[in-house]
């Protein structure tokens, strides 16, 4: 009975599971809390980096700050319509482990880049002066590691690691908290915020990256946000599932895996 009731709340939700897969297939609404979410998540960042450029302000804790109150409160909202992704490398990922139907994957990839591109254009009509000195909210290289793509290839990809890390702990994890999801994974966004952001800018999400790259032309360095986060989320989703679902019994399995 329970078991019917919960089918029947994932159908109203849009979601249907795959039998023989721990995989959940996505309805429109999904997309569009995905599209929503991005949008917000550039938008905000990006705004807030240009107020802070305009201001002569460039203070990473306030920053990191933001995007922990932020990713939490999306997380929290959109969480169960979509999975709260809003970040390419996170949905490249969880497709790699079955997590995800990969036409559902490729939809949200679109409308995550789509939703960045939108909010960083919004951020550019409301600060078109004050954001022109950051390119709107533009990732770069910091004048330490300039020259160095290298470091910020490292830099991104240890910050998406932990990102995906804190991920697959408390939102794939079934044993995972996952009431407390939103405030851990905003924690460890705004971690990575703050310590690496004064080197890579820290995106650790192509998306944030891809948005104001298209808004304002500043392509530098744009391979190095693109690698490192898939790199990264990719260690971090299999790395887990290797040291932690796997000796639970909860790695994801195939059709073909369940017979004779």
């Amino acid at each position: 009975m329970e078991a019917s009731d919960a089918r029947r709340r994932s159908r109203e939700r849009g979601i249907v599971r795959e039998p023989g897969l721990d995989v959940e297939r996505r309805g429109p609404e999904a997309y569009v809390a995905e599209l929503l979410g991005t949008f917000l998540l550039v938008f905000f960042v990006c705004s807030m980096v240009s107020v802070a450029s305009g201001l002569g302000v460039n203070d990473f804790a306030v920053i990191g700050l933001v995007h922990i109150a932020l990713l939490a409160t999306l997380i929290y909202t959109l969480g169960s319509t979509s999975g709260a992704h809003f970040n390419p490398a996170v949905t490249l990922s969880l497709a790699a482990l079955r997590r995800i139907d990969p036409i559902d994957a490729l939809i949200y990839v679109l409308v995550q880049l789509s939703g960045a591109v939108a909010g960083a254009l919004v951020t550019k009509v409301l600060l078109a002066d004050e954001g022109r000195g950051v390119d709107y909210g533009a990732t770069r290289l910091s004048e330490l590691i300039s020259g160095r793509p290298l470091a910020g290839l490292l830099a991104e990809f240890i910050g998406t690691f932990v990102l995906m890390w804190a991920i697959m702990g408390t939102a794939v994890n079934p044993r995972g908290s996952r009431e407390w999801a939103g405030l851990v994974i905003g924690l460890a966004l705004g971690l990575g915020v703050m310590v690496l952001g004064p080197l890579s800018g820290a995106s650790f999400n192509p998306a944030r990256t891809f948005g104001p790259a298209i808004v304002s032309g500043s392509w530098n360095d744009f391979w190095v946000y693109v690698v490192a986060p898939v790199l990264g989320a990719l260690a971090a989703a299999f790395g887990y599932t290797a040291m932690v679902l796997r000796p639970q019994g909860r790695e994801p399995r195939r059709p073909i895996d369940t017979l004779p």
